[in-house]
């Protein structure tokens, strides 16, 4: 198996095989019709100027799990963080370390490229995605999310 972080003149048809991937996360959300959506924040995070980055797990040339991420900047960190928008294994490839791989892999990119903390967000009854992060040393925050759409 392969992860690492995908470049921005990555071909078509692996920006696809992305979007793919992901479409079993919106579906499992309810977003049945995000195909669209998910090729063009896609194409967005691979744009050289992009604040957002996307890595993979390969396995057989196959794109069995992504996190996508975004860079943005802390005042209470003074500096970079990561905000992990996405992390998502194919059902089939799931309990063989590979989101544990890809989250060592973001941690590792981000402790060499200034960055100053990951922040993520999680169901409060996803025991097995908390237990990961918690191995790896994230802790938990109190706070409400809100959000608004255009």
């Amino acid at each position: 198996m392969q992860v690492y972080k995908v470049p921005t003149d990555t071909e078509q048809h692996v920006r696809n095989q992305i979007a793919d991937l992901l479409m079993g996360q919106m579906d499992s959300i309810g977003m049945k019709d995000a195909y669209r959506f998910l090729q063009r924040a896609i194409n967005l995070s691979l744009d050289s100027d992009s604040t957002a980055h996307i890595f993979v797990a390969e396995t057989d040339e196959q794109i069995v799990g992504a996190a996508f991420l975004n860079i943005g900047i802390s005042l209470e960190k003074g500096g970079y963080y990561v905000w992990l928008n996405d992390l998502y294994v194919n059902q089939q490839y799931r309990n063989r370390g590979i989101a544990k791989k890809l989250l060592l892999k973001i941690i590792y990119w981000a402790e060499h490229n200034d960055i100053k903390g990951i922040e993520l967000e999680t169901g409060v009854n996803n025991a097995a995605t908390k237990a990961l992060y918690n191995s790896l040393g994230f802790y938990d925050v109190i706070s409400k999310r809100y959000g608004f759409r255009f």
